[in-house]
């Protein structure tokens, strides 16, 4: 039986509500650029590969920045490494207002996933050490609903500030909500003092109990990697369907986190990230209907939903297995799952786009998506949550 809530300790303290709002801005800025950014790229002239390639550089950069984050915490701290995030993930977007090259544009999105990379990793450790016992699913889910109010409204509002005003002004923007972010950083934690001794990267990456929900939750970030690259490409001739699109497909992400935050602290994780993979090839089946607005916004909701549901199991259940000291590391897997899912979601399929057309590769990656899930059906015994007194 849950606890009554009348007992449950306080979800937010002060320092966890300074570090959202750090978040807020700092997804702000991540959101604003994404699908903004591709568009850019073809703007000045390169094709869908070239587009897929802004997503796939500042994945790439921050895949491999994350692997170096828990060491520079441990050394450096919350508070000065999330400050260095703030910067590298803001202030190279200034200097899209002055070049469109793709060389350039490659390199302001490889930095920005350097500041991306910290700025997540280190987020997602410090909300798991601040939050309540018996409550950490569920501060990971506002969490997620602190980070996925800005893909809600900045992801279309990119979009649409790019097409009525132009892509400077969406480029001085996401500096800006970056940079503003440092204002908070003197009242976050510095260090925090574990019980045992930090956890390597590549030991986490080794332990089965973090890969395994790690790569099933890969294969609905890339599905989510896809959406937002290609989905104002693959809808620019039925016009206007993207932004709405993109819409709901945020709004389903966030309200799915944030309820499979709830759900998992009563009832535990199992079947939720099965169940986000199902769904995030139901989307893409849809997807695969064509550019109409029915399966277009079937699609969206259905990928949201999965994404969502998957962002939330999938963290939670690797928490679960370690202590406090191997935080920092199951941040690191778990954000390498979903920067790397995106990554390769939106280079790959502009690859198969181009030569299936995107209402192929829509239905390649669902079948993709299914396949993959088969050995974990078949050996689903680890779905099945840890208890929670082991990881104290």
């Amino acid at each position: 039986m849950p606890t009554p809530d009348h007992t449950r300790p306080p979800l937010v303290s002060r320092a966890l509500a300074l570090y959202f709002l750090a978040a807020f801005g700092a997804m702000v800025s991540f959101y604003l650029l994404l699908s903004v950014v591709p568009l850019y790229a073809t703007s000045a002239g390169t094709n869908g590969i070239g587009a897929g390639l802004t997503t796939g550089a500042l994945m790439f950069a921050t895949v491999a920045a994350e692997l170096a984050t828990p060491a520079l915490l441990a050394r450096f701290g919350y508070r000065l490494v999330l400050a260095a995030g703030m910067v590298l993930l803001g202030a190279p977007a200034l200097a899209l207002t002055v070049t469109s090259s793709l060389p350039a544009i490659l390199a302001v999105s490889l930095v920005r996933g350097v500041g991306l990379a910290i700025a997540v990793v280190a987020g997602s450790s410090l909300v798991a050490t601040l939050a309540p016992r018996g409550r950490r699913s569920e501060a990971l889910g506002l969490l997620g609903v602190v980070v996925g109010i800005p893909a809600v409204v900045a992801l279309p509002l990119g979009v649409w500030l790019a097409e009525h005003v132009g892509f400077p002004p969406v480029f001085v923007a996401g500096a800006v909500a970056a940079l503003a972010c440092l204002v908070v950083m003197p009242a976050l934690p510095g260090r925090t003092q574990g019980a045992a001794p930090p956890v390597g990267v590549l030991a986490g990456l080794r332990a089965p109990a973090q890969t395994r929900p790690a790569v099933v939750f890969l294969l609905t970030a890339m599905g989510a990697g896809i959406v937002v690259t290609f989905l104002p490409l693959a809808t620019r001739a039925s016009g206007g369907l993207a932004a709405p699109a993109l819409f709901a497909n945020a709004t389903a992400s966030t309200l799915a986190r944030w309820w499979a935050g709830r759900y998992g602290d009563r009832h535990g994780q199992s079947g939720l990230l099965v169940l986000g993979v199902v769904a995030c090839a139901a989307g893409m089946l849809a997807l695969a209907l064509g550019a109409s607005p029915a399966p277009v916004a079937a699609g969206a909701v259905l990928l949201g939903l999965g994404f969502g549901v998957a962002q939330n199991a999938s963290l939670t259940l690797m928490f679960e297995r370690v202590s406090p000291s191997g935080y920092d590391v199951v941040s690191a897997v778990w954000n390498l799952a979903y920067d790397a899912g995106l990554g390769l979601g939106a280079a790959g399929f502009g690859v198969v786009a181009a030569r299936a057309g995107y209402a192929g590769g829509f239905g390649i990656t669902a079948g993709l998506m299914l396949v993959a899930l088969g050995p974990v059906w078949r050996d689903r015994r680890w779905l099945v949550p840890a208890d929670e007194s082991r990881s104290s």
